[in-house]
């Protein structure tokens, strides 16, 4: 049976809810939702979705590396975004200006609300370590 690590992130919410931030199973890491939160867990870039995005991208590499992954391992994102019509251009370029050359698969949905209105996206990711 494989091992399994749990991370703790920045977020107010992880003790509250029950949830970690990120969960390495083996060579697996998944890393849950992820919004524009800095180290006090205060939202940053608001109303920029931009912003949000390339912090909430930044949170997620934090995770990522916690759990002895970097994000050249990360195989699938998935990021909710407030208002697509509005903001699918500036996270889609958020995303990809740090996956350019990784390429992972991804999924953008539209959702009604995140759980604080000033945050515009939360994405996760799904990342396997290389072995060899």
């Amino acid at each position: 049976m494989s091992s399994r690590a749990n991370i703790s992130g920045n977020s107010p919410y992880e003790p509250v809810v029950g949830y970690s931030r990120a969960v390495r199973v083996g060579n697996q890491v998944f890393v849950a939702g992820t919004t524009a939160t800095d180290d006090a867990g205060n939202i940053v870039g608001a109303g920029d979705a931009y912003a949000q995005a390339a912090q909430a991208l930044r949170n997620i590499e934090r995770a990522l590396r916690s759990a002895g992954a970097e994000m050249r391992h990360v195989v699938r994102t998935r990021m909710f975004v407030i208002d697509i019509a509005t903001n699918s251009a500036a996270v889609g370029r958020a995303h990809g200006e740090r996956f350019r050359d990784i390429r992972p698969v991804a999924t953008m949905v539209e959702v009604s609300r995140l759980i604080d209105p000033a945050m515009l996206v939360e994405i996760e990711v799904d990342a396997v370590i290389d072995t060899a």
